[in-house]
């Protein structure tokens, strides 16, 4: 099911397919990337970038390089080789995937552009949700939790810093000293073809988390996952997403679904459209 596509600038639209399965899905990915290759180099034509907001089917996949020893149990969910960069991940309901099919050279993003720009987006939108949940499960006076980025080790993960110093802004520089890293909350894996990405990110909003159990998630034995519901109040919406709110009141102090994807949506956009700049990489 497809909902129709939205302008979000100039150069960039998006559009929602929802209860997609996999192969079908990244067989209409590559199609349309190189169908804007192929009006680029006949036609020097500029085609609109676009973000791709997916609701999987469950189904394990593969990278291009991947390794089955990291499958440690076959389960009746499918699982599929693929072009993307990484190891194994899930995708299933209650967890947001985008994919960034972007013209990179006339954005004049390098890959390492592309790649802390989605990590960064991820970040700002977490850490803003964490900031303004009023019902963390973990969080105490002594205990702040903050999203951030590894140097050894793509996506996002959460930390805990029990210094009693809030570091939630992301634009300050993030040192791992003194801090509990609790797990990885979101993913990331692109395939670049002629300066042209597609793939993407995988943020755990409300999903069912032990379908991760039987892989080594993008190739990292022990590696916990976490889901952002269990960190903020999230309740149920139009699209039928998991609900940890039990009556309107408490549903009207929540994030739904569709707010954490509009905020992330949002963040991309501004990205795109240069509004956003990189901040700095902290050093390993």
């Amino acid at each position: 099911m497809q909902n129709p596509i939205q302008q979000l600038n100039d150069t960039l639209i998006s559009k929602s397919i929802l209860a997609a399965d996999y192969v079908p899905t990244l067989d209409a990915m590559l199609s349309r990337t190189l169908a804007r290759i192929d009006l680029k180099k006949q036609q020097g034509t500029r085609t609109p970038d676009e973000l791709w907001i997916v609701d999987h089917n469950d189904v394990y996949t593969l990278g291009q390089a991947g390794k089955e020893e990291h499958i440690l149990q076959r389960t009746d969910t499918p699982i599929i080789k693929t072009d993307r960069g990484g190891q194994v991940t899930w995708h299933g309901h209650g967890q947001l995937v985008i994919y960034w099919l972007f013209d990179l050279d006339s954005l004049n993003w390098s890959v390492r552009n592309l790649v802390s720009h989605a990590e960064q987006a991820i970040e700002d939108v977490i850490n803003e949700c964490l900031a303004s949940s009023s019902s963390n499960s973990i969080n105490d006076d002594n205990t702040h939790i903050s999203a951030h980025s590894r140097r050894d080790a793509p996506g996002v993960y959460l930390y805990a810093d029990i210094s009693n110093q809030v570091t939630s802004d992301a634009s300050t520089t993030f040192s791992p000293d003194d801090k509990i890293m609790l797990g990885k909350m979101a993913s990331l894996g692109f395939k670049i073809k002629h300066g042209f990405s597609y793939h993407g990110i995988a943020i755990n909003l409300d999903c069912d988390l032990s379908a991760f159990n039987a892989i080594n998630p993008c190739g990292y034995a022990g590696m916990q996952m976490l889901r952002l519901s269990d960190f903020v109040s999230m309740h149920r919406d139009a699209q039928g997403h998991a609900c940890d709110s039990q009556n309107n009141e408490q549903n009207r102090s929540s994030l739904s679904y569709d707010q954490v994807t509009q905020k992330l949506i949002d963040n991309i956009a501004k990205r795109h459209a240069g509004l956003i700049e990189l901040r700095a990489i902290a050093p390993k």
